[in-house]
């Protein structure tokens, strides 16, 4: 992990981060980062501020759907780590764009980590690549995190703020709610058929956190990382795998026109997308050592 903080100018004194969507990742980070840095969360849940403030964190009142609410946040922070998810509807993110605007008003922000996904990619029948891929988003979903991409990029280079950008693909962890396969496969939930399968990437919830912290401080200006481990399975062949480690049977292989009768929307459209994330810049630029480096070791962690 990184011992070297941000420069501060003018004062000696521990650097300000503010977690703006403090879920399950977001405090594995805060657990990382207490006490070498002051630590704001903000939250618009009043039922959290004594579990916040417990974790040594100071629970700041907003809502990112009330931009009203979000006063002078900015003049808060030296880095911003922004983990809260746009809204449910629309091709754009209007969350984003009032967190920005509330920074933009204090001008103290010189590094912010954005919390995206590979999803922005759309179908990449199965590919292999880097960061230098255009993107292609194919959902609504998947649309609103490339206008927000777009959106914290623009403010990197009209602010200066140092902008990373962190392309997520599926996360999992033993101690994660809903994290680990053996639930889907307690479920008995199908998987496709190896004739129609497609690569699914992962990261374990422990190395996202602790690339949360490494952009923070190695992250270059405005520059996007796939955030993901070094596995190349496809998604039937994951759950088989998971399913010899915990004991459990292998899911019932389904064909595609199966699966539109049988699955959610939601379960379809990450069946409808394989691509390889390459994440030779998330080693190299940020120089993380995964500490779970295929699926196979995390899942036997959990």
């Amino acid at each position: 992990m990184p011992n070297a903080q941000p420069h501060v100018p003018g004062a000696a004194r521990r650097p300000t981060l503010l977690i703006v969507g403090c879920g399950d990742v977001g405090q594995r980070v805060l657990r990382l980062v207490m006490p070498a840095w002051r630590v704001l969360v903000l939250t618009s849940s009043p039922g959290r501020v004594d579990a916040l403030r417990a974790t040594g964190a100071v629970p700041l009142p907003g809502n990112l759907d009330e931009p009203a609410t979000l006063g002078r946040l900015g003049g808060l922070a030296d880095a911003v780590l922004h983990l809260a998810p746009p809204p449910l509807h629309g091709g754009s993110d209007p969350r984003t764009r009032a967190l920005l605007q509330a920074l933009a008003r204090g001008g103290r922000v010189q590094r912010l980590v954005y919390g995206s996904t590979s999803g922005v990619y759309g179908d990449c029948g199965g590919a292999v690549f880097d960061e230098t891929r255009a993107v292609a988003p194919t959902t609504d979903r998947a649309r609103r995190r490339v206008d927000a991409e777009a959106q914290l990029r623009w403010f990197g280079r009209r602010t200066g703020a140092r902008v990373t950008v962190l392309r997520i693909p599926g996360i999992y962890a033993g101690d994660r709610p809903g994290g680990h396969p053996r639930e889907r496969l307690a479920r008995g939930t199908a998987v496709l058929a190896a004739a129609d399968d497609v690569y699914t990437n992962h990261i374990h919830a422990d190395d996202l956190a602790r690339a949360c912290v490494a952009a923070l401080y190695r992250g270059r200006p405005q520059r996007v990382l796939h955030a993901s481990d070094d596995t190349e399975l496809r998604m039937g062949d994951y759950f088989d795998l998971a399913a010899g480690l915990c004991g459990l049977p292998r899911p019932p292989r389904i064909t595609r026109d199966e699966a539109r009768a049988q699955l959610s929307p939601m379960l379809l459209s990450f069946m409808s997308e394989s691509r390889r994330l390459c994440n030779a810049r998330l080693k190299g630029e940020l120089r993380l050592r995964l500490r779970y480096p295929t699926v196979r070791q995390g899942l036997l962690e959990g």
